[in-house]
């Protein structure tokens, strides 16, 4: 396994679209990520938890009540109840959309989204991991041959560090804050990470300048106005978390 011929055909745009095109869809859904792949993101990201029952389930937040018809405690529901959520329920609200407009959504499998990715070779797919499930994430990918297609993104050093060490092929985006930049980078190259993500607020063109020199790609979440992404574009930011993958998209053309 690792990086095959698929490599040669992925994009490099720098566009990764934040929980798919979740501007336009409900965020983490399938109709969001095929969204994502069919504008053109380079990268589309996930988050995920594992159930109850021992699934790896594409969802943000620990519990279902701020996207969904009802609320559940992710990692303590099966999968089969977990599927009664309506997890397109806060987008449809929000976008003032119809049923017919926005149709309820199911929350996605791991398994399902990384086959949906693998039957393409334009975009690949991020995983941020939001509890200990690590390895059962990696051992999924390699069980389906993935590694090529997928990278993982998260602040948790513990969580990318295994990682590396389980895939040390599997791209790492290490996300951080208003941490000491310096020690970042120094932990970032020890570890073999290949990028650091720097929360929007915090990110200058000197950490873009000192991440570049220390031979790291340097990147921003999450960025949704035209204005924040000229500006970094400007900075020289190789990757930027976006909401709006098409309107950065366009703003590179």
């Amino acid at each position: 396994s690792g990086p095959n011929a698929a490599d040669v055909g992925f994009l490099r745009n720098g566009v990764t679209a934040h929980r798919g095109n979740s501007g336009q869809h409900p965020e983490n859904t399938l109709p969001a990520l095929q969204s994502g792949i069919d504008v053109g993101a380079d990268w589309i990201e996930v988050d995920i938890f594992r159930t109850r029952d021992g699934k790896l389930v594409v969802t943000h937040d620990r519990t279902t009540g701020r996207i969904g018809d009802r609320k559940l405690d992710v990692a303590k529901a099966d999968y089969a109840e977990l599927l009664k959520v309506d997890v397109a329920a806060d987008f449809r609200r929000r976008a003032k959309q119809s049923l017919a407009e926005c149709p309820r959504q199911t929350m996605p499998l791991l398994s399902e989204v990384i086959e949906m990715v693998m039957r393409q070779g334009r975009t690949r797919l991020s995983i941020q991991p939001k509890m200990a499930c690590v390895a059962a994430a990696v051992g999924l990918i390699k069980e389906k041959n993935a590694e090529a297609w997928v990278g993982f993104n998260d602040g948790n050093l513990e969580y990318m560090s295994e990682v590396k060490r389980l895939a040390p092929e599997i791209v790492v985006f290490w996300d951080r804050g208003a941490s000491d930049l310096a020690a970042d980078i120094r932990t970032a190259r020890e570890r073999g990470f290949e990028a650091l993500v720097l929360n929007h607020r915090v990110l200058t063109r000197a950490k873009v300048g000192l991440i570049h020199k220390a031979g790291l790609e340097a990147g921003v979440w999450t960025v949704n106005d035209e204005a924040s992404m000229r500006r970094f574009l400007n900075m020289g930011v190789d990757r930027i978390y976006t909401d709006f993958p098409r309107r950065l998209l366009s703003l590179k053309r």
